[in-house]
């Protein structure tokens, strides 16, 4: 009886390890945010990315790539209008007795002390709406993996959306979310150049198209 109940063990716990080998062997759970998921990978470049960052990324550091990549890309979507806009308006606005003039590089050095004041009041309070929207406690994150996103969050999506465009559909909204991209990322390279073309040779932009 002893010698039956020994080998009913013996089987028992051999399963037990056969199970727990099994579960180690089971395929890995795919991240829900990856280069093949990611919004913004058009056909047929797919995800542009020549020096591998984002395939090397995991799906925190991803996550990390893209906001950075939004935040850019809206930044220099305003940029891009503020320079355009500014140089329309040099010599007749409202704004600092019409006195604001030249290429659009030169106009923050033109504006007197209380506007960087207040500049800088509204840019940190924005950028810290962001960080306690999207970022994790840095105590609550291990020192070796700083700047952690949080779990839930998605790049991007601070919840301002005044005039209600977002849509509630995932296909429409992650077209939206590729056409947000795309905007982007042709602002980056259009401020750029903007920059480029004004140090150059000191002309503001409209100067050259007009």
């Amino acid at each position: 009886m002893k010698c039956i109940a020994a080998i009913a063990l013996l089987a028992t716990t051999a399963s037990a390890f056969n199970a727990f080998g099994a579960a180690k062997k089971a395929a890995p759970k795919k991240p829900v945010f990856s280069i093949e998921t990611i919004p913004g990978a058009l056909a047929p470049v797919g995800i542009f990315d020549p020096l591998g960052f984002a395939a090397k990324a995991d799906e925190s550091t991803l996550k990390r790539y893209r906001e950075a990549e939004l935040t850019h890309g809206r930044v220099a979507m305003l940029a891009t209008v503020g320079f355009l806009v500014g140089e329309a308006v040099e010599g007749s606005s409202f704004l600092f007795d019409a006195s604001i003039k030249g290429p659009a590089i030169s106009h923050l050095a033109q504006v007197p002390t209380p506007f960087w004041v207040l500049l800088t009041i509204f840019i940190g309070a924005a950028e810290q709406t962001r960080a306690v929207i999207g970022w994790r406690d840095p105590s609550d994150v291990p020192f070796d993996k700083p700047g952690l996103l949080n779990e839930d969050y998605t790049p991007g999506d601070i919840g301002f959306d005044p005039l209600g465009l977002k849509p509630t559909d995932a296909e429409e909204l992650r077209v939206l979310q590729t056409k947000e991209l795309q905007n982007g990322r042709l602002a980056m390279l259009a401020a750029a150049g903007f920059m480029a073309q004004e140090l150059v040779d000191g002309k503001g932009i409209l100067e050259h198209l007009l």
